[in-house]
């Protein structure tokens, strides 16, 4: 995929604030990013940091109230999804744009059969009749890897195990052949050997039918593995962004490395203990005017505290939101 293709996907200065009866939440605070075609977008970030609530504002599926999608721009295909109709939108999503969500467990519809809920999206975004659609379905179930996949389309969700409820939503994500999947923590509620047949899957799909995806999570081992390019998030915000192995190889943002530490290590005759990030992120009740990572920093200085840091360039596709130069281990100047 060459670095100069026109994005698929083109998010510019999102906002997203929750109204509580404790007062407003800033949960998505300007982020920006743009998804090429055919990449994998690894987005990353403790619980908390808004991952989630930023691609479930791209595409309109924040319950309204509480959630106000304020400002921003989503470009998709010559639109903004923001300013389109409500009919406009869902023909996007679950169509042009999937989703896979959190847990498999609770995303299927326990009253209706798999057969159905594959079949659905079909009939409505396809045009397809009854039989097309049964045709297809089975076609789907057997390019996720679920066995005896015609006969499989008559079961209901508790028949299949965690891990095969998993294959079904991805194959519903699937199913209208998207440009764009995103995929949301997909294999947290999957024990390790599943998750890595969930993730050998995935990359499998994405070599072969060349769609762009986002994925979310919270194992940095994880978009070690399948990234091209990785976003990092703090409250609310993108503190980090760059290819992926300049990521790992130089991180730039104190948070970042904190991450970095926290992945336990199996060199060496015995494991150290492993590293925290003392502290827990801010509920932002504003607008960010300071950095949100200042009292969790060990780098933190008096500016942190008087602005929030802007996203400076650091080469190689590499920027960060810190005023602290990690290259030179001194501030930036102002």
């Amino acid at each position: 995929m060459p670095d100069g293709a026109m994005p698929v996907l083109d998010v510019r200065d999102l906002k997203t604030v929750f109204q509580t009866r404790g007062g407003e939440v800033h949960a998505v605070n300007d982020v920006s990013f743009a998804l090429r075609p055919g990449e994998l977008l690894g987005v990353v970030g403790e619980s908390g940091s808004g991952k989630s609530v930023t691609m479930m504002s791209l595409l309109g599926l924040l319950p309204s109230p509480p959630a106000d999608v304020r400002d921003g721009q989503v470009m998709f295909g010559g639109k903004d999804l923001l300013k389109v109709s409500m009919d406009e939108l869902r023909a996007v999503r679950g169509g042009e744009i999937g989703f896979v969500f959190q847990d498999p467990m609770t995303s299927l519809n326990p009253v209706y059969t798999v057969g159905f809920q594959l079949m659905e999206p079909l009939r409505k975004h396809m045009g397809m009749n009854k039989r097309q659609a049964a045709k297809r379905a089975q076609e789907l179930l057997e390019l996720v890897g679920i066995p005896d996949a015609r006969r499989r389309l008559d079961d209901y969700p508790h028949q299949f195990s965690g891990g095969m409820r998993q294959r079904v939503m991805i194959a519903i994500a699937l199913a209208c052949d998207p440009k764009v999947l995103i995929a949301d923590e997909p294999t947290t509620a999957l024990d390790v050997t599943i998750q890595a047949q969930i993730l050998e899957l995935m990359k499998e799909l994405r070599d072969k039918l060349g769609m762009a995806v986002i994925w979310i999570t919270h194992d940095l081992g994880v978009i070690a593995g399948i990234a091209d390019r990785v976003m990092v998030m703090y409250a609310g915000q993108v503190v980090e962004h760059a290819p992926v192995k300049e990521l790992f190889g130089n991180p730039q943002h104190p948070y970042t490395r904190a991450l970095l530490k926290t992945i336990p290590s199996i060199a060496g005759e015995r494991a150290a203990r492993l590293t925290i990030i003392e502290g827990q992120p801010p509920i932002m009740g504003a607008a960010p005017s300071a950095c949100p990572f200042r009292d969790r920093c060990d780098v933190a200085f008096e500016r942190c505290a008087h602005e929030n840091p802007p996203r400076y360039d650091v080469g190689h596709g590499h920027d960060t939101a810190c005023f602290f130069d990690a290259r030179t281990g001194a501030p930036r100047d102002a």
